[in-house]
């Protein structure tokens, strides 16, 4: 992990002050604090500093390059959750797997007919709680927007994913249409900025419904949907004095009838089961002053 700059200059200046060598030749006593001794236009005080930021930037590359690396190889080790995420965005409608392997076929191909059969655009990938089960939550995009991929083509994909599984890993598909999100919010306005209907006195726009459209953009795929972080994206809305979420609920695809179950409370923060939400309505937001 890096270190910051201060912990960087302070083991360099520590070890100058230590040299006695270098104590004799500057006449401070061995031991002495830096600053006490030189000051902030210094030479010595500009070389450390610059030294220091350039062993900084070298231990935060490190630090990345590690980091790359090491989620490269969880990607690439077959049999683990990264695998199976790994698989599932690599899935090509419409080309075959070459025999006896785990990546198809795309002799012949144009790099457009390969990107347009990358239909799986997000995964998420996690271990049942109550089985020896991989749960594989996957979503497309339709103009744009997070969405379901078509039956026939979750069809093509649960069967590419029997061909490369593990044998004996059981492994469910989730490909739902997203978790439905109610909320309803308070927001105080200011007067000068918003008009009782959150409307922008100065564009038209309605900058609290965009900033909610963008906080879902923003939460990443199978990520927790925290109420705090809401607010938070809220009150940096210009014209929004303060936001509370009087109240949230959520409901999702019922995997037994397919259609959405009730909507529960949503307290704290939670994860979709389908992997991302939609908010329903912005009818439930009221402006106060």
């Amino acid at each position: 992990m890096a270190r910051t700059t201060t912990q960087i200059k302070t083991d360099i200046t520590t070890a100058f002050m230590a040299n006695e060598t270098l104590a004799s030749l500057y006449g401070f006593e061995v031991g002495a604090v830096f600053a006490d001794e030189f000051s902030l236009v210094s030479l010595e005080n500009i070389l450390f500093e610059i030294i220091t930021f350039a062993l900084y930037v070298h231990e935060l590359l490190f630090d990345q390059h590690t980091a790359e690396v090491t989620e490269m190889l969880a990607n690439q080790k077959a049999g683990t959750l990264p695998w199976y995420r790994t698989m599932a965005l690599s899935f090509l409608y419409g080309f075959d797997l070459v025999a006896d392997h785990d990546y198809f076929d795309t002799t012949g191909a144009t790099t457009e007919q390969i990107e347009a059969a990358k239909i799986v655009k997000y995964s998420a990938v996690n271990e049942a709680a109550e089985s020896s089960r991989v749960i594989i939550k996957i979503a497309g995009e339709n103009n744009g927007v997070l969405a379901p991929i078509t039956e026939p083509q979750q069809e093509a994909f649960e069967a590419y994913i029997n061909e490369v599984r593990f044998a004996g890993v059981q492994c469910t598909v989730i490909n739902y249409l997203p978790d439905l999100l109610y909320l309803t919010i308070q927001i105080k306005r200011d007067a000068l900025v918003l008009n009782a209907n959150g409307v922008s006195i100065l564009d038209g726009t309605t900058p609290v419904n965009d900033a909610l459209l963008e906080f879902m953009k923003e939460l990443p795929f199978n990520g927790e949907l925290r109420l705090s972080a809401l607010v938070d994206k809220l009150q940096l809305v210009p014209g929004v004095l303060d936001a509370t979420v009087l109240n949230a609920q959520s409901s999702w695809i019922d995997a037994e009838s397919g259609g959405y179950g009730d909507a529960v409370a949503l307290d704290i923060a939670t994860i979709p089961v389908s992997g991302y939400f939609e908010i329903i309505t912005f009818d439930n937001i009221t402006y106060v002053v």
